[in-house]
């Protein structure tokens, strides 16, 4: 008899980084609850590709800053599979917009803390009782780059203090529930934007980042890779960690990337 298959729920993961987790999840014989917001044709096309993976792949609508759906998220993943194995918290509000925290309303400051600290929060405590049940959890976080240490981060103010407040819960239930064979672990992404957020390593390897360290931009594949280790069977050991996933940026102190070149030298064929 076969091992029964692990399940994932995963929020925001019709497009970008919870998109290429999902499908490399899937690729691994994952069965996956797709969560999305607006982007239903999104979140169908994605379960279609899971299910030609060979797996099961549910598209589940659903705001993560609403209490509500978020019970409903839960409610949905167990009634489609039993269970949920790895809870991936992918989805959480950011404001691109710079701008000072006298500057937010009362609405942006609960909407930023619900979808980034207090949901996730919610949706852990939805699903530890399950995962202690059997022994066996993976929870995933998404924080930012050196969010660990807890730095000031200008024009941020209830993103960044969210994710600092997220950095602690993490360590903690690490701590509270290793015993029980779950992991709790936050990566942080770097500055990965756009059509990046879906390509592969591959794809950009011979492409050029002047803000880059790595001197080259950060994919969708590389956080996905790094969920998907952590997801593993035999990565139990791995628990309490905040692990920068960056090419070496920092985001909010932002340096040139040791490959690139300034116009000056470059046109005189020299490393800046």
């Amino acid at each position: 008899m076969q091992p029964m298959r692990k399940t994932a729920l995963i929020t925001g993961s019709a497009k970008g980084l919870g998109k290429m987790t999902a499908l490399l999840l899937a690729e691994q014989g994952v069965d996956l609850l797709v969560n999305y917001v607006n982007s239903a044709q999104e979140a169908e096309e994605l379960c279609a590709r899971i299910r030609s993976l060979g797996v099961e792949g549910y598209a589940v609508q659903g705001d993560v800053a609403k209490p509500a759906d978020r019970e409903r998220l839960v409610s949905e993943a167990v009634n489609r599979f039993g269970k949920i194995d790895i809870l991936i918290n992918n989805a959480g509000p950011f404001i691109r917009e710079r701008r000072l925290f006298r500057d937010y309303d009362a609405s942006e400051i609960e909407g930023l803390m619900q979808g980034n600290l207090l949901g996730v929060m919610h949706l852990d405590h939805l699903v530890l009782p399950m995962m202690r049940q059997r022994q066996w959890g993976r929870i995933i976080h998404f924080g930012f780059g050196h969010a660990s240490e807890a730095r000031g981060w200008p024009h941020r103010a209830v993103y960044a203090a969210a994710k600092v407040g997220l950095v602690s819960f993490t360590k903690t239930i690490a701590v509270e529930e290793a015993a029980s064979g779950i992991t709790v672990n936050m990566i942080c992404p770097g500055d990965i934007r756009g059509a990046n957020k879906e390509r592969t390593i591959d794809e950009v390897e011979h492409l050029h980042d002047d803000e880059s360290p790595r001197g080259r931009p950060g994919t969708g594949e590389d956080i996905a890779r790094v969920i998907a280790f952590l997801c593993e069977e035999r990565s139990d050991f791995l628990t309490g960690n905040i692990i920068d996933v960056s090419g070496g940026l920092d985001p909010i102190r932002a340096i040139v990337g040791s490959g690139a070149k300034t116009k000056a030298s470059a046109e005189a064929g020299t490393n800046a």
